[in-house]
């Protein structure tokens, strides 16, 4: 990784791609080893999601095995024993005129198992993954920032994805999620989970209903989107 956010370490073995600058947490891209591990991540990280909007092993090994280079797992120490955190997604197409679609359908026709399409100029962020106790460390900012890093290597548009609305569920009786969603980009609301993505330069164009199952906010999700600034078509 290239990004100057990520200072270079002689300590680091050989397929640590960064140390994270505040966490201290050592990437590494993805292996089908993994999986196991990160089914477990995934279930101890969206603990009110329903298990089969969530990767599972068999999906995990798909992704290791065709794209690699698009996701990153974080681990506390050089045991490797158990993994803290994770920034997955792979390659797409996107159309911006109809952005409405759910997670798991939105991969339904693809050629891949993992439904990274090599083809695609955007980078799809299917998944944020971090251990609750290791929360409000600085990983959520770490794990953008590699994938940015990704977007600038593999040269892609940029970053789109569904992002939660934690704070949706205490509003959603008296607005729609498209009105919340204005009232977070305009800073009227916080929300602790869209309000970091867009300091981190995220877009918030929509909601998306349906997106994946959550009945906290009645399923629903923004549309984020990060433009690449040095992409070259």
């Amino acid at each position: 990784m290239a990004d100057s956010a990520f200072a270079p370490d002689d300590t680091m073995s050989a397929d640590v791609v960064a140390v994270g600058p505040r966490s201290g947490l050592q990437y590494v891209r993805i292996t089908p080893e993994m999986g196991k591990e990160l089914e477990a991540l995934e279930l101890a990280s969206f603990p009110t999601a329903a298990p089969a909007d969530l990767y599972d092993e068999a999906e995990l090994i798909s992704l290791a095995n065709e794209f690699p280079e698009g996701s990153v797992v974080g681990f506390d120490g050089a045991g490797r024993d158990t993994p803290v955190a994770a920034g997955l997604g792979v390659r797409t197409h996107f159309d911006f005129d109809h952005p409405q679609h759910n997670l798991k359908d939105f991969f339904a026709d693809s050629e891949t198992e993992s439904g990274d399409d090599p083809t695609g100029p955007w980078y799809y962020g299917t998944d944020i993954v971090v251990r609750p106790e290791y929360r409000r460390r600085g990983i959520g900012g770490e794990l953008y920032d590699l994938r940015k890093e990704i977007c600038r290597e593999l040269n892609l548009a940029g970053i789109i994805a569904g992002g939660v609305i934690p704070g949706f569920a205490d509003h959603k009786h008296e607005m729609s999620a498209d009105d919340y969603i204005a009232e977070v980009r305009a800073g009227r609301f916080y929300d602790r989970t869209l309000t970091f993505q867009l300091e981190n330069g995220f877009e918030a164009p929509c909601a998306l209903a349906n997106y994946m199952a959550d009945p906290e906010v009645d399923d629903y999700a923004a549309l984020i989107v990060w433009h690449n600034a040095d992409y070259r078509p």
